[in-house]
């Protein structure tokens, strides 16, 4: 849920490095993974959608 929607657009603003985003995900990681959200009981859980998108983006390559 968003509860700040101004500091939502500021964040998408903002141009990260590679060290910044890196640090970012991990620390997205780790409350996901407290929250025990992430990762799955399931690994294949999802793949199916995984394997569409795959496919989406591999005729748009060979296309183009």
């Amino acid at each position: 849920m968003i509860k700040n929607p101004h500091l939502l657009k500021q964040f998408d603003r903002e141009k990260l490095g590679y060290k910044s985003s890196l640090k970012l995900f991990e620390s997205m990681w780790k409350e996901a993974v407290l929250l025990k959200a992430l990762p799955s009981k399931n690994k294949l859980e999802g793949i199916e959608v995984d394997f569409r998108i795959a496919k989406l983006l591999n005729s748009c390559l060979k296309n183009s």
